[in-house]
């Protein structure tokens, strides 16, 4: 879920052509949740293929990648996740009892055809499964689309590579990657620019936003650390924060004591013993310092194979992501040869 800093972040509102030529590190389990929440029939019930496996996250993954490298020059990597670190636990039972909850109250509306709601509550189910990640994974080596397995949170992975400068921004919908150090933090990446709410039934307009950590900081006067105590005082996906502390109330009480350690206890006596983990967790998380970023040539036989003739994808759309990753391949190449000639000329 994330931690919540809405009323502190300082973003800057971009469109798709702000991002031509940028490379970003997407954090995968994230995008791919957005298709299994939203590619689904009108009764909420996500796409499959003639076998019962679940197709909604590779029909996204496909299309608007593909599209979005190719109509867009953006380049991207993902980022999966690996073993949450011991102290999400709290939080991955808090989601799974969520989901449960989602999914009897979404059988209940469909038992009553009231597809409106029943959509609703369907978005609220959606699963992650590691068949899935692998079926994801085998999509973009099949279309040569890089990514990264990550130790543990992809978020701390897609952060380093941001500073590094190994890609431009770190793509994510949550603010952790802020945590993590991301020099640049990208969300909503999306074509059509629409984010479901379940909540109120209804789609909102969405563009992408773009956060900027060194800008951030400045504007509220706090270094990194002192964003992770703010974040932690607030709650976290490793820690419940304070009742009633909120992200502008977290903010003043940073500024005020400097860190965790010098608060009254009228606020430590209430903030978990472990704020120390938690911390770093977020200042030193565990990362994979080598990777691959450059782009392979798409196996295109193998491709209709897995789509196609596994998963019941018709071939004439697949060809058009075919043909996007034909291209964008052959355009990368032809740059790499030109930068070759003029280095040596």
């Amino acid at each position: 879920m994330g931690v919540h800093l809405t009323p502190l972040i300082k973003k800057r509102v971009l469109t798709l052509n702000d991002l031509r030529g940028k490379s970003l590190a997407v954090d995968a389990n994230n995008y791919l949740y957005q298709f299994l929440s939203l590619v689904r029939t009108r009764d909420g019930t996500p796409l499959k293929d003639s076998r019962g496996n679940i197709t909604s996250h590779l029909v996204g993954l496909l299309f608007r990648s593909t599209r979005l490298i190719y109509d867009f020059s953006i380049d991207l990597v993902f980022v999966f996740d690996g073993q949450p670190p011991r102290m999400k636990e709290a939080e991955i039972r808090k989601r799974r009892a969520q989901r449960e909850k989602a999914s009897l109250e979404w059988k209940e509306a469909l038992k009553n055809r009231d597809y409106v709601k029943a959509f609703s509550k369907a978005v609220m189910t959606s699963r992650l499964t590691q068949h899935m990640i692998e079926d994801a994974k085998e999509l973009l080596t099949l279309l040569g689309i890089p990514y990264v397995q990550a130790l543990t949170e992809a978020e701390a992975q897609t952060a380093y590579m941001s500073m590094r400068g190994d890609v431009w921004a770190a793509s994510s919908k949550d603010y952790d990657s802020l945590l993590f150090g991301a020099s640049r933090l990208l969300r909503f990446l999306t074509i059509y620019g629409q984010e479901y709410l379940p909540s109120k039934r209804k789609a909102r307009p969405l563009k992408p936003e773009l956060i900027t950590l060194r800008q951030l900081l400045h504007h509220h006067g706090i270094t990194r650390r002192q964003l992770v105590d703010l974040a932690i005082l607030v709650g976290t996906d490793f820690n419940e924060g304070i009742k009633g502390v909120g992200p502008k109330t977290a903010l003043r009480v940073v500024k005020k004591y400097g860190e965790i350690e010098s608060l009254p206890s009228e606020f430590l006596s209430k903030l978990t013993p472990q704020y120390q983990q938690v911390r770093e967790i977020y200042l030193h998380p565990e990362i994979v310092p080598q990777y691959a970023l450059n782009y392979d040539l798409v196996r295109e036989e193998e491709l209709f194979h897995f789509l196609c003739d596994k998963r019941d994808f018709a071939r004439e759309r697949v060809e058009t992501a075919v043909h996007r990753m034909k291209e964008t391949y052959s355009r990368k190449k032809q740059m790499k040869l030109e930068k070759w000639f003029a280095a040596h000329t």
